[in-house]
């Protein structure tokens, strides 16, 4: 379960505290049902930002910090308090995007909340805001991999562990084919499959949070492609997650697809991008239709100072995105081999970005 702000904090930061114990108890449900759960918690920097006095988000990066230094105590406090009620431990994870690039951490991720599942803990997970600068110095609209918010976060998380079921609990009812803020008759979209155009779907974050519904559009999808259920569901009736598990209608469901293996979800969503190669049509039709790996020839610009083995940006005409892959060489023998000079030993028509490692988008 990914809880957003809106539904641990109202919208001046102070902690919804029933809310969030009402979520505790219905996790512990689940657990009394022999189900596994994580939560991926939001919050902190509210807290943090309601105990400092401060009655608005700080535009300073270290201000953010400090806030999220002094709430993620208090959040888990709160979190150990209600576990501790039903006889249940919870344990504190903290991320960073460190955890996800590094192909050794992110397995060594897997080994120890499995480790805490086994021994019936609830993990309560939160990126490290007090020392991580990727989500609190976030600007909208740039391009990045998908952590950098706790939606994207959840996301990963269940893709690691293979999780059946991710749900992402907000302030709104599920998804909507238009802000429903803003429109009356905006309506409930109760089903997205991974081809569904969603259109504006959802709205704005508030002003103590950063995700917003675009963001839990994409956690959602990708969870989906990884092979886990996703439905983003209000969090402001916790006890309703009986009946979704139950099987009833409750918000918008993205059925699980299941395409992407373990590595290719860490290239298409943990995996930090070192660089781009801007591609010819044909190339694209060739991924697209063909399954092909890329070749150098069909590549006409590469940006970025990447090395062997690193992960970079596929894209089309006009700078669409197409995919993510592994790329063979490092960026100055790239420009050459691109340039009609391959590297000593390799032929033209070998890859640059083998099939076997690249996902292209959805």
């Amino acid at each position: 379960m990914k809880l957003g702000t809106r539904v641990v904090a109202y919208e001046d930061g102070r902690l919804a505290l029933p809310r969030l114990f009402s979520v505790i108890e219905a996790a512990v449900r689940l657990r009394e049902t022999n189900r596994e759960v994580l939560i991926v918690s939001s919050g902190a920097v509210g807290l943090g930002m309601a105990a400092l006095g401060l009655d608005r988000m700080p535009t300073e990066l270290e201000e953010r910090q400090a806030c999220a230094a002094v709430g993620q105590t208090r959040l888990m406090g709160l979190y150990e308090e209600g576990f501790q009620r039903h006889g249940f431990v919870c344990g504190q994870v903290l991320l960073t995007r460190g955890d996800f690039e590094d192909r050794l951490h992110y397995l060594n991720l897997r080994s120890t909340l499995i480790t805490l599942l086994r021994r019936g803990v609830v993990p309560i997970i939160n990126e490290n805001d007090a020392v991580s600068t990727e989500e609190l110095a976030y600007v909208e609209g740039e391009r990045r991999p998908l952590f950098g918010d706790n939606d994207g976060l959840s996301a990963l998380v269940a893709a690691k562990l293979e999780a059946d079921l991710l749900v992402l609990l907000t302030d709104v009812d599920g998804v909507y084919d238009r802000d429903p803020r803003q429109n009356g008759d905006a309506r409930l979209i109760d089903r997205i499959d991974a081809a569904d155009p969603v259109g504006e779907a959802g709205g704005p974050g508030s002003a103590v949070g950063r995700g917003g519904m675009r963001s839990k559009l994409g956690a959602a999808s990708s969870a989906a492609r990884s092979g886990c259920h996703a439905v983003i569901a209000s969090g402001l009736e916790p006890e309703r997650l009986s009946e979704l598990l139950a099987g009833r209608s409750i918000g918008t469901w993205f059925p699980a697809t299941g395409e992407l293996d373990g590595r290719r979800r860490w290239i298409a969503f943990a995996a930090p991008s070192r660089g781009s190669l801007s591609l010819d049509p044909g190339a694209v039709t060739a991924l697209r239709e063909s399954g092909a790996s890329l070749l150098a020839a069909g590549v006409h610009q590469v940006e970025g100072d990447f090395r062997q083995g690193d992960v970079v940006e596929l894209l089309g005409p006009g700078g669409a995105a197409v995919g993510r892959g592994i790329v063979y060489c490092d960026a100055a023998t790239a420009r050459r081999w691109c340039g009609g000079t391959p590297p000593e030993g390799i032929r033209n028509h070998e890859a640059l970005v083998h099939r076997d490692h690249l996902v292209l988008e959805g």
